[in-house]
């Protein structure tokens, strides 16, 4: 929703209330692993976002901090058996403290107008956190998707039950990445009407970018682990912040 003051004349720890810490890097060492969530939580980020295998380290590093779990799930192409993807969710959940799970769309089931099963795929998901009372962001992959496909999904994600609407994973490879772009959000916004909230995530590395998108109403926003100081604006006043995140 829109917030009720200019995201300029937000502080850099009310800022990072909009954020998860994507630390997601597939090669990335446990002591890398370590490194970005630990500054995750000194930036104040709402969540850290990791790969499951690091649930236990994130659990133990947030504990107490303000900055909460979110774990992927069928990452990054979503396209497991919907009974898989349930007991991924129930494995992940069921470790306690995980206050967001972001869960990869069948887009393929979008591209093919099988709403049907697009709606039940993420129900059955949507039901198995919901009972452990973690939230759900679901990923579309926007830019696989035309403008009505991304509204369509928006409105049958709703209906499954889901609590965000998400727009990349940000490892989408044969077509351009545009990530979160203004106009997607948008699109997103408006088909939602208040019942789920967006998140963006992909190519949101400036700080205009970042506060253009909170002042359209974006909820949350997945930033890489470089780009999270120079979007609340810590780079230029730190003067070592920008070098310690382009590792």
């Amino acid at each position: 929703m829109k917030p009720t003051k200019e995201a300029a004349q937000m502080t850099p720890a009310e800022l990072g209330q909009y954020i998860d810490q994507s630390v997601l890097k597939p090669e990335f060492t446990v002591e890398e692993v370590r490194k970005y969530i630990q500054e995750g939580i000194d930036y104040k980020c709402k969540t850290v976002c990791i790969n499951p295998a690091y649930i236990d380290i994130a659990r133990e590093m947030c504990k107490g901090t303000g900055t909460g779990v979110c774990v992927v799930c069928d990452f990054p192409f979503g396209v497991s058996s919907t009974e898989s993807k349930a007991r991924q969710a129930e494995v992940i959940c069921n470790k306690g403290d995980v206050e967001d799970l972001d869960i990869v769309a069948n887009y393929g089931f979008i591209r093919s107008g099988m709403w049907d099963e697009f709606e039940a795929d993420l129900r059955a998901v949507t039901v198995v956190a919901h009972r452990y009372g973690s939230l759900v962001k679901v990923i579309f992959e926007t830019d696989a998707l035309t403008t009505e496909q991304v509204a369509l999904a928006t409105e049958y994600a709703c209906r499954a039950g889901v609590d965000f609407v998400k727009t990349s994973t940000g490892f989408f490879t044969g077509r351009e990445n545009k990530g979160a772009t203004p106009e997607i959000i948008q699109v997103m916004i408006d088909a939602a009407k208040g019942r789920c909230k967006v998140k963006g995530s992909g190519c949101i590395r400036t700080r205009e970018h970042f506060l253009q998108l909170i002042d359209m109403g974006i909820d949350r926003m997945g930033i890489g682990y470089r780009s999270t100081p120079v979007v609340l604006g810590l780079d230029a006043q730190t003067g070592s912040a920008e070098t310690k995140s382009s590792y």
